[in-house]
């Protein structure tokens, strides 16, 4: 390896493009995901332990080398170019304008309110195999969840009682398994995400939404904790004197389980289609976790308890901007989109 280091290092410092486009093909050839560079440190797995340091020293050399070759020679087409140019750069120009999606606007916010609560925001991949979705959360083989109506599988099991099926998310509960499967106590993250499910897409439904979920895992944690954070919560981005409530409910991975229901901001408790007419929307569900969930994941329930909530920001943002439309937020109409530009 050393050999073709030290020869590539020779071919790369005798190159001069005459061109952008030669430039850029040398770029591709070296530093592209499938050029030389890639090449070479896939074959750096394979050497020897005592050789790796001298070996990813020269290979860092050699594409530090060609990144200040590309971008020495770079410059001259650059001068080039702006020699030949009619337009006075020195000019004030018209400041840019644009404006975040209002999703992305509610996320950040809910990532705040959490974050001065201690909670640490963490990801996962979209698409994810059975175990982290549903197998970990307690979803037994012949859960409804795991029907083709609900769920967009990318490939099925072809043993229905130990599935292996690779799937989009449903869920960012996801998260919460791979930070479980850690096991550095103690764990309290918040999982926000891009979810799918097979749904018809209506003003209250889509098939792909937004989630943030939270997990707190530690010793001695109780529903009372849950209420507390979630009341601050609710408290702190709807403001003072919304009306909160818990009703009792059903999840696979919590027991004791709640839904968490708000007055209704749009139509003021009088009733609307968001509400459906009761003036309370529900916002999230959220319950303590199921012992189960823990020992999956090597967690000791006698020694450790833990909360979980989700919500879908959609759901919040309709509430915040009293949308009534879900639709609204992926057909990127910018008469729609401009209103948010000072959010």
């Amino acid at each position: 390896m050393k050999e073709k280091i030290e020869k590539i290092l020779e071919e790369v410092k005798s190159f001069h493009a005459d061109s952008k486009e030669a430039l850029e093909q040398f770029r591709i050839q070296y530093l592209s995901k499938k050029g030389t560079i890639t090449e070479l440190f896939t074959e750096f797995k394979q050497v020897a332990p005592e050789m790796r340091k001298e070996m990813g020293m020269r290979l860092n050399e050699l594409k530090n080398t060609i990144q200040d070759i590309i971008d020495e020679q770079y410059k001259q087409f650059e001068t080039k170019s702006e020699g030949k140019t009619d337009i006075d750069l020195s000019l004030p120009v018209e400041a840019m304008k644009g404006a975040r999606h209002p999703l992305s606007i509610v996320r950040e916010e809910i990532n705040d309110i959490f974050r001065r609560l201690g909670f640490v925001v963490a990801e996962g991949p979209e698409v994810e195999d059975d175990f982290h979705v549903f197998a970990a959360l307690n979803f037994p083989p012949d859960h409804p969840a795991r029907d083709m109506q609900d769920t967009f599988f990318i490939s099925k099991s072809p043993n229905e009682n130990k599935p292996t099926d690779v799937l989009l998310r449903t869920h960012t509960s996801s998260v919460q398994v791979r930070a479980m499967e850690n096991n550095k106590m103690p764990i309290r993250i918040i999982a926000p995400g891009r979810v799918f499910r097979n749904e018809a897409i209506s003003a209250r439904a889509h098939c792909i939404f937004h989630q943030i979920e939270g997990l707190y895992i530690d010793k001695n944690v109780s529903f009372a904790d849950l209420k507390q954070v979630l009341y601050h919560f609710v408290q702190e981005y709807f403001g003072e004197g919304t009306k909160v409530r818990f009703r009792p409910s059903y999840f696979p991975f919590t027991e004791t389980s709640a839904e968490m229901d708000i007055s209704c901001n749009i139509c003021g408790g009088e009733g609307c289609n968001i509400c459906k007419h009761t003036g309370w929307v529900e916002i999230m569900g959220c319950g303590i976790c199921d012992p189960n969930i823990l020992k999956a994941c090597n967690i000791d329930p006698e020694q450790y308890t833990g909360f979980a909530f989700g919500m879908g920001i959609e759901r919040i943002a309709m509430l915040k901007y009293q949308i009534n439309d879900l639709r609204l937020f992926f057909e990127n109409d910018l008469r729609f989109l401009k209103q948010f530009e000072k959010a």
